[in-house]
């Protein structure tokens, strides 16, 4: 689904995927993408994050409160804010404007990737959380954490390394996908809600920890 209220870059970007072989449906505005996307799921979202009515932030904040649908949003701002904002409010990922067809593309192909991959093993317990590989599910003392597809696949990324150090490098390249157009700040931003989710003290974590200047760890 595309959600986009300039009508050139909706339909010009309808043409581009179809041909590639996508299945895509429009949205002009937030509340509409949200009735359309509740009535028929779809396997992707394209938002834009200025939208009339309900923003693209807020559409997306929405959606994840029941679904976790891939979402890349589109944004003519590069301002450093406001990406994280987007980020922050749910999305997997973001491409700026004027976006390149082809990265566009194989950011789509890689965030379809990621929601189809499954772990093989069982169950993973550090402290008072546990991570169910194979069900998709992080639980907290029992209880189920709300965890979108990207950052449950970054969890299992870290488990699958348990103690060892990953640079935000070779994250990007095990959980996204991306090579040569990676940006940090995805990493950065993913692993600021997982330890909300996870950490008694977010700012203080004892599991998901920060080795300065060089990447991430999680510890039992």
């Amino acid at each position: 689904m595309i959600v986009e209220d300039d009508e050139r870059i909706s339909a010009s970007l309808k043409i581009a995927l179809e041909e590639e072989g996508y299945i895509v449906s429009e949205s002009s505005n937030g509340e509409d993408a949200l009735d359309r996307f509740r009535a028929s799921p779809v396997d992707v979202m394209l938002m834009d994050i200025m939208l009339p009515g309900m923003d693209g932030l807020e559409c997306c904040r929405q959606i994840r409160r029941f679904s976790n649908v891939p979402i890349i949003m589109l944004t003519a701002r590069i301002d450093t804010h406001d990406i994280v904002a987007g980020l922050e409010a749910g999305a997997d990922d973001y491409v700026t404007k004027p976006f390149v067809l082809k990265e566009l593309t194989a950011r789509i192909r890689a965030s379809l990737r990621r929601s189809q991959l499954k772990n093989d093993s069982d169950k993973v317990t550090i402290g008072n959380i546990t991570v169910h590989t194979d069900e998709g599910i992080v639980t907290k003392e029992g209880d189920d954490l709300h965890f979108t597809k990207t950052e449950f696949r970054l969890i299992c990324e870290l488990i699958d390394n348990l103690g060892k150090l990953l640079s935000r490098e070779q994250l990007l390249d095990r959980v996204w996908g991306y090579d040569y157009f990676a940006d940090g700040r995805l990493v950065d931003v993913h692993i600021r809600r997982i330890r909300i989710k996870i950490e008694d003290d977010p700012a203080n974590p004892k599991h998901l920890v920060t080795v300065r200047g060089l990447g991430y760890k999680l510890v039992g």
